[in-house]
């Protein structure tokens, strides 16, 4: 990797991209997390070119969009060429999560239970002395993955604290 010599000021975020192995079970997915349905569904794309521009040899791909209020979630399947499962632990360096904003924790939580949803681990209050700033103790999350094993948080913020 090169080394970084100045600021690019690159601060705000059109869209998170997430590669799945299929994509109608992950916009089904997406949709039963977020109540949206796809603003682009099943859209297709084959360029030699937009591979390369990714690193790959060829990119053949389907794809769906679902807006949130602030970002955009891309869902991509590669037909070609597939790629090989993550399983992104999070404590693996290049693995990443996405992280949803609740007001009600406790609610959100229990709704995502009853529908199904299966959680990596008990739901967890920051505590204090574990965590600095100071604010953010008193902040809810509870990790779980998408079925291709995607990072998901939610998250209801104490104090102002949102990463």
């Amino acid at each position: 990797m090169s080394t970084i010599t100045q600021n690019i000021d690159l601060t705000k975020a059109a869209h998170v991209g997430i590669s799945v192995s299929d994509l109608d079970r992950s916009v089904e997915f997406y949709r039963a997390l977020t109540g949206n349905d796809p603003v682009v569904f099943d859209e297709t794309m084959s360029s030699v070119r937009f591979g390369h521009s990714q690193g790959l040899s060829t990119a053949v791909l389907r794809y769906a969009t679902i807006n949130l209020d602030n970002i955009g979630i891309d869902l991509i399947q590669f037909q070609d060429p597939e790629g090989e499962p993550t399983r992104g632990a999070a404590n693996r360096p290049g693995s990443m999560h996405l992280c949803l904003l609740v007001d009600d924790f406790d609610a959100v939580y229990r709704r995502m239970q009853e529908a199904g949803f299966d959680f990596l681990g008990p739901d967890y209050t920051f505590q204090p002395g574990e965590v600095t700033p100071e604010d953010a103790v008193g902040t809810q999350v509870a990790y779980f993955n998408d079925p291709d094993g995607t990072n998901l948080e939610i998250i209801a913020p104490k104090g102002g604290f949102a990463n």
